[in-house]
């Protein structure tokens, strides 16, 4: 079943034509912080945007896609985030670019349950998580393909520049999906996933797994939203400089996708190395917290493994939600899910912010530190009672 192929790379495409525009605002954050002269909380308010949009539309997007199948909501949310970053590249204030990537938000997180659905959709519960953790890649291949492009476009050109590149990007996976995808026909779905029975919006397992994993993404929100700001106002690094240690904590979250992917393949197992990566999450992000004043040399290497790791985590959650709800449900199940997500990512730089101000980078990432560890604590009943 060799198309099941195209259906990855279509998948993974569109995820990243996603990602590298949420990911992409905080690349951007430090040069439209001086251009249009916005102070911390408002460049939060800026990064947090994108995130605002999406959270308004994902679960709205899952039950469409559901009724409706993944290709139309694939075109549909990213034909409407194409016309939005077009509508950004000609701000000139902070309430109409918020507005635009609000926009851009929601119609680009029609990705989020879209593609992960289809991907689910042709492969075995034997190849998911690799196939699902490859899908996910998208995320932090977004991430840096956002951290190396972005600073050059503005510095050869302008900001606005930045967002027509993003939109043609976004247009593009979206001619892409038209074009490629096709809805499986009923003997062709996957057997031997059970479907729930009743709504997944009543099911306390998935209801866990969303809260576990809104819990584990505070850090992700906080480290990737924040991590080029952090360098480069408390350490003096260039924009270009910290942006690639953004690129680098992408890429590790690449790699660790896709062997924990393969790694639950062979052992069947989702949740119990979910509960162990939050474990190792809050450690290395309290070890960042610790080093959040030291020399570059000692902390880098530690907030790109303490950010590898927290951008990792969300390919198997989305893996074991879609196996918990079944494919022909799982749409609902996913957005849900992944509206939590957006809830997390749309708030975490409106509370990160303001208590770096008040307090200081390391008080900040110390706090931040806790909330995976509480989130193995959700899930860890849950992982004791799939192995059972």
């Amino acid at each position: 079943m060799q198309y099941r192929w195209v259906v990855l790379a279509i998948g993974t495409f569109a995820q990243v034509a996603f990602s590298v525009v949420y990911l992409g605002t905080a690349v951007l954050a430090p040069e439209l912080k001086r251009e249009l002269g916005l102070s911390l909380a408002e460049t939060g308010i800026l990064i947090g945007s994108v995130n605002a949009g999406a959270l308004s539309m994902m679960l709205v997007w899952g039950l469409l896609v559901d009724r409706y199948g993944e290709r139309l909501v694939i075109a549909l949310g990213l034909g409407t985030s194409a016309a939005a970053l077009v509508g950004a590249a000609q701000a000139d204030s902070l309430g109409w670019l918020v507005a635009m990537l609000v926009l851009a938000g929601a119609g680009g997180s029609s990705v989020m349950s879209a593609t992960g659905r289809a991907v689910a959709g042709w492969f075995e519960d034997s190849q998911r998580g690799l196939a699902l953790g490859l899908r996910q890649t998208g995320v932090p291949l977004g991430g840096a393909l956002a951290a190396l492009t972005l600073p050059l476009i503005v510095s050869a050109g302008t900001t606005s520049d930045a967002f027509y590149f993003l939109a043609a990007v976004s247009l593009v996976a979206g001619a892409a999906a038209v074009a490629g995808l096709r809805e499986p026909r009923l003997h062709e779905l996957i057997p031997g996933d059970a479907e729930l029975d009743g709504s997944p919006l009543r099911d306390s397992r998935i209801w866990s797994l969303t809260v576990g994993g809104g819990l584990i993404a505070c850090a992700q929100a906080s480290v990737i939203g924040f991590t080029v700001l952090f360098l480069h106002s408390a350490h003096g690094l260039s924009v270009g400089r910290a942006a690639a240690v953004l690129a680098a904590i992408q890429l590790l979250g690449t790699v660790a996708r896709v062997g924990l992917g393969h790694f639950s393949d062979r052992h069947g197992d989702r949740l119990r190395p979910l509960v162990a990566l939050a474990t190792l999450t809050s450690l290395t992000l309290a070890a960042t917290a610790a080093l959040a004043n030291a020399p570059l040399g000692a902390l880098v290497p530690v907030l790109i493994v303490a950010g590898g790791l927290a951008m990792s985590w969300n390919g198997l959650a989305f893996t074991a939600t879609i196996e918990l709800a079944g494919r022909l449900k799982s749409g609902a199940a996913l957005g849900l899910q992944q509206s939590a997500l957006g809830g997390v990512n749309a708030v975490m730089p409106l509370v990160f912010a303001p208590l770096v101000a008040a307090t200081s980078w390391q008080l900040a990432f110390a706090a931040v530190a806790t909330l995976p560890l509480a989130g193995a604590f959700v899930l860890h009943p849950l992982a004791v009672r799939s192995s059972a």
